[in-house]
C-alpha cells in the first residue's frame, strides 16, 4: 500500500516535468534543463515554456515557414498520387513509359 502511494506520488511529480521537457525537445530546446526547472518551478516552467513557444510562432519567419511545409506536404502528396495512377504504365522490364508513349 505505501509503495503503491510512493510511486503514485512520484510520477504525478514527475508528470509536469516530463511534459515540459518533451514540448521543450519538440521545439528544439535542452530536454533535461527543462526538466529540470519542471522539477523545481512546475506550473511557472510550463507557463515560460509557453510563452517562449508562442513568440516564436508567432514570428513571421516561421508562419511562413509552417506554410511552406504544408504546401510541400501537399505537393508530395498529389506527386505519390499520380505515380499510383501512373503504375499501370509500367513494361514487362520494370521500366516507365511516358504517359505519351502509352497511349500510342
Amino acid at each position: 500500500m505505501f509503495v503503491d502511494l510512493l510511486l503514485a506520488t512520484l510520477s504525478l511529480f514527475l508528470l509536469i516535468p516530463l511534459v515540459t521537457g518533451y514540448c521543450a525537445c519538440s521545439y528544439g530546446r535542452s530536454f533535461w534543463l527543462w526538466f529540470a526547472l519542471g522539477c523545481l518551478l512546475p506550473v511557472a516552467s510550463l507557463v515560460v515554456l509557453a510563452i517562449l513557444l508562442h513568440r516564436k510562432e508567432m514570428q513571421p519567419g516561421e508562419r511562413l515557414l509552417a506554410e511552406a511545409r504544408e504546401v510541400l506536404a501537399s505537393a508530395v502528396e498529389e506527386e505519390s498520387r499520380l505515380w499510383q495512377e501512373l503504375s499501370p504504365l509500367t513494361n514487362a522490364t520494370g521500366l516507365r513509359q511516358s504517359p505519351l508513349s502509352a497511349h500510342r
